[in-house]
């Protein structure tokens, strides 16, 4: 039985770039660019979930939450600001010592770990609120990592994703277009047959018995940049529950 979900060769890629997370410029900037598009959907989902005001700024306050493939903490320190009690974990040791060193120049406390969420679980604690954002597709063993994350889960929390569909406009957007052409990602980052499409990850939740409760399209329009969108057809971010 698989002990860890964590692909070492991925661990390896994003430790060589570990550097650039905070590059707004470099190989990270496409995640600089979407992070208020799933900010955005996290806080709809949130504040709908657990009864938050929409006019309270920190609307995460007295929420434990985790980030999973944390990275250098581009989504994991606004968490924090809007009152989160963040841990945010990576399977990348150079990602986790960015990340650390990032929010104590920041002056935020953030429980970074290098880690995996089989490892995380083990010890016992929960959280009210995970994201996972372009994870999925990077682990060893789905079925395992979703069981994982179904255990981290507090009775009555919320889990946030996302993640590229398996289609041929993703395959010719993120991997011929942003690796091979333009160059933004380096190449070898994803692994098209890696991907789910959104039905297979609903069904994979329900095995973890996880519901997903919405689902929405991540476009781009270079006149507005990303957008939420009804396309799901090449990235798209969901929300889910236990079942």
């Amino acid at each position: 039985m698989t002990t860890t979900t964590i692909d070492p060769a991925q661990a390896r890629l994003f430790d060589s770039i570990a550097h650039e997370w905070w590059d707004a410029e470099g190989s990270s900037g496409p995640l600089h660019k979407v992070n208020p598009v799933r900010l955005a959907f996290i806080r709809e989902q949130a504040l709908a979930h657990f009864g938050r005001d929409s006019r309270d700024r920190a609307w995460l306050a007295g929420l434990d939450v985790l980030d999973i493939g944390c990275g250098g903490g581009i989504l994991a320190e606004p968490l924090a600001r809007l009152g989160g009690r963040v841990t945010a974990i990576d399977a990348a040791a150079e990602a986790i010592a960015v990340a650390k060193a990032h929010a104590a120049d920041s002056g935020l406390e953030i429980d970074y770990r290098q880690s995996s969420v089989e490892a995380l679980a083990e010890d016992g604690k929960c959280f009210d609120l995970i994201t996972c954002m372009e994870v999925v597709e990077h682990v060893a063993d789905v079925p395992v990592f979703l069981a994982g994350i179904a255990r981290l889960l507090k009775p009555g929390g919320l889990l946030v994703f996302s993640t590229p569909n398996r289609t041929a406009l993703s395959y010719a957007t993120l991997i011929v277009g942003a690796e091979w052409v333009l160059r933004f990602i380096p190449r070898g980052t994803h692994d098209w047959n890696q991907f789910l499409t959104p039905e297979e990850l609903t069904v994979a939740l329900e095995t973890a018995e996880l519901k997903v409760t919405e689902t929405r399209g991540i476009g781009f329009r270079p006149s507005r940049g990303f957008e939420l969108s009804d396309d799901r057809r090449i990235n798209y971010i969901g929300a889910a529950v236990h079942a």
